[in-house]
């Protein structure tokens, strides 16, 4: 089903035409929120609240953008939102240079590790720990393969300051990954 024909079946209240709509993009307002304020229990009630707010504005959405990107972008709105209101700021130092990383010892197999998952949970695990505007991005480009212009639409942001945020990003990764499996960056 398009963009166009579901937004319109959902306005005419087509059995079950929301709840298709909740499914299809319900991963993507899940990653943007968390991303952004790292809480499960607070995630889990403002993507009910991103679902609320596209039923009650979808007759607003005019075709612009892909559908996911004008959900997305209401996502991001209600997570920021949600932010403000708790005082957190959005680029702040999730680690410090003095902060200890988890050292794997220097002599297990590295190989080992990644055949039982344990790099991919070492990579998940330092990606939360990235300031939750680099997190949100990297996540939205590399695992939901969002393109800039899509991510732009989403958030607002100019794609310049997207791909400096991804460039930081990747940068702090490769530096704390090295450190973590026991390398030099």
């Amino acid at each position: 089903m398009t963009d166009r024909a579901l937004v319109a079946a959902v306005l005419a209240a087509e059995p079950g035409a929301f709840e298709r709509l909740v499914r299809e993009h319900q991963a993507l307002c899940w990653h943007i929120v968390l991303r952004l304020v790292r809480d499960p229990e607070d995630a889990r009630d403002l993507c009910q609240e991103t679902f609320l707010r596209v039923h009650r504005h979808l007759d607003q959405y005019r075709f612009d953008s892909a559908l996911k990107t004008w959900i997305g972008r209401v996502a991001y709105s209600v997570a920021l939102r949600h932010l403000e209101r708790k005082g957190i700021p959005l680029a702040e130092t999730a680690l410090s240079d003095d902060e200890p990383l988890a050292v794997v010892a220097s002599d297990e197999d590295v190989q080992a590790l990644a055949s039982q998952g344990q790099i991919a949970a070492i990579l998940r695990a330092h990606i939360a720990r990235l300031p939750p505007i680099q997190s949100l991005l990297l996540t939205l480009y590399h695992f939901d393969e969002l393109t800039i212009p899509e991510i732009s639409a989403a958030t607002g942001l100019p794609s310049g300051t997207i791909k400096s945020h991804l460039s930081r990003a990747r940068a702090r990764l490769r530096d704390t990954l090295a450190l973590t499996l026991g390398e030099r960056p």
